[in-house]
């Protein structure tokens, strides 16, 4: 399975979770990860080597690429959306189309996305730039006028890198982040440009709680009448304190371990 993940190194142990958590269920792995250096801590390459150890572990054809995007994002900066809540790494995905190594097609996830199932599915892509699940809030409030679209979430997308060549979608998801100011900039923007879609079902991008048929746990920040909740999967006494998730117990051995070998 090809799956994608970007960003600095503030997302590491994200990865390791979310790696392992697949490891479980999806063999063989090819797992590339999309970073930069530019204004920005990057994801250095021993960590690369040093997760694609732990993973073969689970099963020796299991892959990690690190693919340093500096110089494109040096000429692709997001000047506009460059001091929002979002940071700059967060839109490095943008930059995927321009790695022809990367495969046509391939699975993006963010690193706050764990599996808690096997991730088998079979989409027909032809002509189609994205798959994903509609946006928690989003589904409600951009569907109404005067909007009238529906605004997928983008922490898991099926992406079809060939079609999306052709169509320049992330071309002109980079130029409107560049020029124009947004909230959640690449998922807006992705959101704003795309033309040829798929919606996928709930169970694979669950932002709100694990169900029966649940295949991606996303922890999106999610808001209350206690106000803003933003738990990540690897904050493991927030899970259990704020969350009361206890049903990823068993990988936090696996990723306190993983973390001492990984992270050194």
């Amino acid at each position: 399975m090809n799956i994608l993940y970007s960003g600095d190194s503030g997302i590491r142990e994200g990865i390791i979770m979310s790696a392992l958590s697949l490891a479980r269920y999806s063999h063989p792995l090819n797992i590339y990860i999309l970073t930069s250096f530019y204004k920005m801590k990057g994801i250095d390459s021993d960590f690369a080597l040093r997760l694609e150890e732990k993973l073969k572990e689970k099963n020796p054809e299991n892959r990690v690429t690190l693919i340093d995007v500096t110089e494109e994002f040096k000429k692709n900066f997001p000047v506009k959306n460059s001091r929002t809540r979002f940071t700059p790494a967060c839109m490095l995905r943008l930059f995927a189309d321009k790695i022809p190594s990367l495969p046509d097609e391939i699975l993006y996830l963010d690193a706050d996305v764990i599996c808690t199932a096997p991730p088998h599915i079979t989409l027909d892509m032809a002509g189609v730039e994205v798959a994903g699940v509609l946006d928690r809030y989003g589904k409600y409030f951009f569907r109404r006028f005067p909007f009238k679209m529906s605004y997928m979430n983008s922490g898991v997308l099926f992406l079809n890198l060939d079609e999306i060549r052709k169509t320049g979608l992330f071309e002109r998801c980079r130029e409107r982040c560049k020029k124009k100011k947004m909230f959640m900039p690449d998922q807006s923007a992705i959101n704003r440009e795309v033309k040829r879609k798929i919606l996928l079902p709930r169970r694979f991008n669950e932002q709100k709680s694990v169900r029966e048929d649940t295949v991606f746990r996303h922890f999106t920040t999610c808001f209350s009448l206690r106000g803003k909740i933003s738990v990540k999967p690897w904050q493991i006494e927030k899970m259990h304190s704020v969350l009361k998730e206890y049903r990823f117990d068993d990988l936090y051995s696996e990723l306190k371990e993983s973390q001492k070998e990984i992270m050194k």
